[in-house]
């Protein structure tokens, strides 16, 4: 309870405070392709259930793998510079706001990685709301670098990167603390400042 009020707290009044931002971003993007401001798609939240997460568009609309790395020819010159300042993450501060998640959590992964994650793993994960960050969040702040450099990219993130986020998914949910979760959020501050 006291975390969900944290969470409820500290959303609203971040988007207050980031309304400018979120206003200029927005307006960035309609001026960079004239395409879409935000980017919906369907993530397994708490208990399974399926909801749509909030980011700033950061591609072309245009097929193409779930994953993306450095390289992908449908980033936009603004989305480039919002992923790397995590800007497009913003938007997930509604998401927290109306309880799909929470500010702190395992990432959500759209539903097919999802079925990939081993039954009693997937069942320990999915017992809590998902996260605009977790310790994994931090430690692959680089991610899409790392799968630039692999040959296939979704295969490398399927048989490296996916095992190792479900590791640390676990261990998060085994040993998570409203401290523990204040310390992420200082981290996670300190990974986007520090970039």
């Amino acid at each position: 309870m006291i975390k969900r009020c944290f969470d409820i707290a500290v959303a609203a009044v971040a988007l207050i405070l980031c309304a400018p931002v979120l206003a200029a971003v927005a307006v960035a993007i309609r001026l960079d392709d004239g395409g879409p401001v935000l980017f919906r798609q369907e993530r397994a939240g708490r208990r399974g259930r399926s909801f749509r997460i909030h980011k700033f568009r950061t591609m072309r609309v245009a097929p193409g793998s779930a994953v993306t790395s450095d390289t992908d020819d449908r980033i936009t010159r603004v989305g480039r510079f919002l992923r790397a300042s995590k800007l497009d993450e913003l938007p997930q501060l509604y998401d927290v706001l109306v309880g799909h998640m929470s500010l702190v959590g395992p990432r959500p992964e759209v539903r097919r990685y999802v079925d990939c994650w081993p039954p009693i793993a997937r069942w320990r994960i999915l017992s809590v709301r998902p996260g605009i960050t977790d310790p994994a969040s931090i430690i692959y702040r680089n991610e899409s670098a790392e799968l630039a450099r692999a040959p296939q990219p979704e295969d490398y993130y399927l048989s490296v990167v996916l095992p190792r986020k479900v590791e640390m998914y676990v261990r998060y949910v085994e040993t998570r603390s409203f401290l523990g979760d204040l310390l992420i959020l200082a981290r996670t501050v300190q990974a986007v400042i520090g970039r």
